[in-house]
């Protein structure tokens, strides 16, 4: 990872041209996506690089005509942002983009088929990469059977959806009816996970490079929406605590799991880990949130990164990613 530092050369403003930054959108996690917008383009106006903000909605194809902008800052979050589509009509368009690519995008937001690809990629000597036991619900399921072989407590969690929306746990068959019925409102499969008890961890990929680890801690019963941007009682651990070895694992199965999707760019990749401190895969972010409360600039800044560094190292991977 090569930074870009603060004040920015005025040769690479050139370079990036006019950046708009796509923020907004219409899907369940809106409100967040526009607080990272905003804090983006904040951080590009103090750089000095011209940006304008562009909130994605039914005009976009005329509204980015409009903006003519050189490159796209990608602060979209949930379907519509995260799963290939504004990707490809960024591809379609001409018009460089942050992150990954669209099939990158498209297999990252659907849980689901993301397990199934970590299931069958080997980490040094292991037949896979570790990711919690799951099932796929539908209102035919035999709920108790699920249950019952997931281990008794489970997650239940919509394949397509971030930020922990529709998310909830469950331990009875009536607790996991109402957890499935939660989480059915939302678009694409419905996934439920065996209950991983232990420590939750977040890993930072920026430009090929994992970042310090940052260990969450919540009186929540998990790291759910509003313990993610709502409490201000969240612990964010980092250094985390874990020893240099084990560290060093975390890295490199949160690394290895972003490759293995076909990630590129920036994002991050959430860890279970249980009382044995063995890891557990539970998801990847290709456009993580950059509000207050957010983990990536955390990361970041353990580096040495200031925010406006952080973004500007994300929109410089845009050169050389496309």
């Amino acid at each position: 990872m090569k930074a870009v530092k603060m004040p920015i050369d005025e040769n690479l403003k050139k370079t990036f041209g006019r950046v708009g930054v796509l923020y907004g959108g219409q899907s369940a996690e809106r409100e967040i996506s526009l607080q990272s917008g905003s804090a983006v383009f904040a951080a590009l106006q103090e750089a000095g690089v011209d940006s304008v903000l562009i909130d994605v909605g039914d005009n976009i194809i005329a509204d980015l005509k409009n903006a003519k902008i050189d490159r796209a800052f990608l602060m979209l979050h949930g379907p519509g942002g995260e799963d290939g589509r504004i990707q490809a009509l960024l591809e379609y368009l001409h018009v460089p983009y942050t992150g990954s690519d669209v099939q990158a995008s498209a297999l990252a937001m659907d849980k689901l088929h993301t397990k199934q690809v970590w299931r069958g990629v080997s980490l040094e000597g292991s037949q896979q990469l570790p990711t919690p036991a799951y099932a796929v619900l539908t209102e035919k399921s035999d709920f108790a059977a699920v249950l019952k072989k997931l281990g008794g407590e489970v997650i239940v969690k919509p394949a397509n959806e971030g930020s922990s929306i529709g998310m909830s746990r469950a331990k009875s068959v009536d607790e996991l009816k109402n957890a499935f019925a939660a989480a059915a409102q939302y678009q694409g499969s419905v996934l439920v996970e065996q209950l991983v008890v232990g420590a939750e961890y977040t890993v930072a990929i920026l430009d090929g490079e994992a970042l310090p680890p940052i260990k969450l801690e919540t009186n929540h019963s998990f790291y759910d929406f509003n313990a993610k941007y709502i409490a201000d009682d969240t612990r964010y651990i980092c250094p985390c605590g874990l020893s240099v070895d084990k560290e060093t694992e975390l890295k490199q199965i949160a690394s290895a799991a972003f490759a293995a999707i076909g990630c590129r760019g920036w994002g991050r990749v959430d860890v279970m880990a249980d009382a044995q401190q063995n890891f557990y895969l539970l998801e990847v972010n290709t456009a993580p949130g950059m509000t207050s409360h957010s983990l990536v600039p955390m990361a970041a800044k353990a580096k040495g990164l200031s925010f406006a560094e952080l973004v500007l190292t994300i929109l410089n991977a845009s050169l050389t990613n496309h």
